[in-house]
């Protein structure tokens, strides 16, 4: 049986339902689904995301990520996206697997591999799509097989993570997740602005003094945060607080007008404009079909 589809029995033996599952490994998630997805919206956080058997679109932006066994998908910052399951049915459900990536880990790795540091003059997107290799999916399946002997996880799990990670490194992309840990690049300093943006969102985003916290000039971060994140600071800025009001508008039940308040927005009217035009309905509209639909807010 090929590496590939031991994965996807692995997975599905150890989900049996649809959803999103954790696993005794906390930087591991496994999810399954019987059928194609609505779209959904959510900050995707830096991770490894493997399908072994489906397919998926991911938008950041205006730009699309579609992969499926063949290839991998890494997002090696935070960034706000939307996302759909597009090939799964009950006969032959999507199964993929998550795996946290751990910054410090990768740095490791770096210094022990000797592996070069990038130019600091480019940033890379904060998310790309790369094709699957033997190596990768070897070490991908010898990680998920330790869901197989519990025992043996507290011991060997972090040997296997790290071998997924080098694997990850020694790809053709491996570069592009090198420089989002280097201290001195320019990816890096906006890995720390994103950080910054997403714990303040709900605060008015004075350029000046965001960028010289981020120890760049505005110039500079305006055009190093767009290659990164394909959108400018208050862009995603504003993705930030329509997630956060949608996801308020689920979980406590509050009205449009309170949860456009708590996000940062002073006009309810802008808000509603504003929500209507990323979600495609008006808040109540959307929030009678999410409830009616059971619909996810995220999906790994």
């Amino acid at each position: 049986m090929e590496p590939i589809a031991q994965i996807a029995e692995l997975i599905e033996r150890f989900t049996g339902t649809d959803g999103l599952h954790d696993t005794p490994m906390p930087r591991l998630k496994l999810a399954r689904f019987s059928a194609p997805s609505a779209p959904f919206h959510g900050v995707h956080e830096p991770a490894l995301c493997l399908i072994a058997r489906g397919k998926k679109r991911v938008m950041l932006a205006d730009e699309i990520y579609i992969y499926d066994s063949s290839r991998y998908l890494v997002a090696s910052v935070d960034l706000p996206v939307s996302g759909q399951v597009i090939e799964a049915t009950a006969e032959s459900p999507y199964l993929s697997f998550r795996l946290d990536l751990d910054p410090r880990e990768i740095a490791s790795l770096i210094l022990q591999a000797g592996l070069p540091a990038p130019s600091a003059t480019v940033s890379p997107r904060g998310i790309f799509v790369g094709a699957m290799t033997p190596s990768l999916c070897d070490a991908m399946l010898r990680l998920l097989r330790l869901l197989e002997s519990p025992a043996d996880i507290p011991a060997l799990a972090p040997l296997a993570e790290r071998e997924v990670l080098y694997r990850l490194l020694r790809e053709e992309h491996g570069a592009r997740i090198v420089q989002m840990v280097t201290a001195q690049s320019h990816s890096r300093r906006i890995a720390k602005a994103i950080g910054w943006l997403r714990a303040h969102f709900t605060e008015p985003l004075q350029i000046e003094a965001f960028a010289r916290d981020a120890s760049m000039s505005p110039s500079s971060l305006h055009h190093h945060f767009k290659a990164v994140t394909a959108m400018s600071p208050l862009q995603f800025q504003k993705q930030l607080r329509l997630q956060e009001a949608r996801r308020l508008l689920l979980a406590e039940g509050i009205d449009a007008a309170t949860a456009a308040h708590r996000v940062g927005y002073e006009s309810a009217s802008q808000f509603s404009r504003e929500y209507s035009r990323m979600f495609g309905e008006p808040p109540a509209r959307d929030l009678r079909r999410l409830r009616g639909a059971g619909q996810p807010l995220a999906v790994a």
